[in-house]
């Protein structure tokens, strides 16, 4: 019922997610980001706070204590450089701290991701009508609701915080100036921190909503991934036939190479390695045909039919099978086992024939 209504349940595969981020469809939350945003500018405010007011009361006393009721344009103009630098020195490492807490909170959720098609030029996007629809829309109702709702915590958080604080605040006006600025900075750090607490929490509750909404939104259909997994495996009718043609090749091979082998090293029943060597022609054996399960019974049934002798050693078998491919010699550290089987069945043989 579910596939011929189309019912996407099926959770999206890896490629479909790497295909949506790479349109730049991933999960995101401004709120987060906005809240790790505004920690960074409280902390930058915290550490600067006093430098920046010195530089600044600095170029205020400067032009204050400036002697001539009228400036000549030279004046003026080391005047003004002198607001501009100060202005910079002020506003720089402020505005580099910023930019690197943007960087990192952009960083935490995304990660990495260089997309061109978001930064493209789309006619489409400078349609009223469509701009109208979308700000109409569902999703953009619901976002307008929630955001909303979370002015109102903020804003709740700030009144219990205020109540709860009313005596001081009633008390600043009988306190000297220096330690009714001392007390008013004490009560907004904490107001700002708990207003910040919440932030934070509602921006993390507000990115795990964007990545479920984003997986919810890229769900499939059965269909869909039937369909992903063909386009990725092939066919399954055409893939059973390549497998089919294989085997069949696998045994045109066995039944070529196995007669001419000198002898069959077995497990004895899951592998089975056909060894030849030809001194003339070779340097080392040779691996001429391998198989496991159903192969290797193949190989010791058309050597047995070639009266190929069959050895059984059990970890040279697995050892030759793991570590030699068909055709090539076999490597040195099987020279002496390899040789002890050869020895064995050159004698045997030689035994035979007296």
């Amino acid at each position: 019922m579910d596939d011929d209504m189309g019912e996407k349940s099926e959770a999206p595969t890896p490629r479909r997610l790497s295909e949506a981020r790479q349109k730049g469809q991933i999960p995101k939350s401004t709120d987060l980001s906005a809240a790790v945003d505004l920690i960074g500018a409280t902390i930058v405010i915290a550490f600067f706070g006093f430098s920046t007011l010195g530089l600044m009361g600095g170029a205020l006393r400067r032009v204050l204590n400036f002697d001539d009721a009228i400036l000549n344009s030279q004046e003026a103009t080391g005047l003004l450089w002198e607001l501009v630098f100060r202005g910079l020195l002020v506003m720089t490492p402020i505005l580099l701290v910023m930019a690197g807490v943007a960087l990192v909170a952009q960083l935490m959720q995304v990660g990495l991701l260089l997309n061109p098609d978001a930064i493209s030029l789309k006619f489409e996007k400078l349609d009223p009508v469509k701009g109208v629809q979308n700000q109409l829309s569902r999703k953009n109702l619901v976002k307008s609701i929630l955001n909303t709702m979370k002015l109102s915590i903020v804003l709740l958080v700030g009144w219990f915080f205020v109540r709860a604080n009313a005596n001081e605040l009633a008390a600043l006006p009988a306190l000297a100036a220096l330690a009714g600025m001392g007390v008013l900075g004490y009560l907004a750090a904490e107001l700002a921190a708990w207003i910040l607490a919440m932030l934070l929490i509602l921006g993390v509750a507000d990115y795990l909503f964007q990545r479920w909404q984003h997986t919810q939104d890229l769900k499939m259909t059965k269909d869909q991934v039937k369909d992903e997994r063909r386009s990725m495996d092939g066919d399954p009718l055409m893939k059973a036939k390549r497998v089919r043609l294989g085997r069949q090749m696998a045994m045109q091979r066995v039944g070529q190479q196995v007669p001419k082998a000198d002898v069959i090293v077995t497990n004895p029943t899951h592998y089975a390695v056909a060894i030849r060597y030809d001194e003339a022609n070779m340097r080392a054996p040779r691996v001429v045909a391998k198989g496991v399960d159903f192969m290797a019974q193949r190989i010791r049934q058309v050597g047995m039919i070639h009266k190929v002798p069959i050895v059984e050693r059990p970890p040279l078998a697995r050892a030759l099978h793991a570590s030699i491919q068909e055709g090539q010699e076999i490597s040195p550290e099987f020279y002496e086992a390899v040789a002890e089987v050869l020895a064995f069945v050159y004698r045997l043989e030689k035994e035979a024939a007296a």
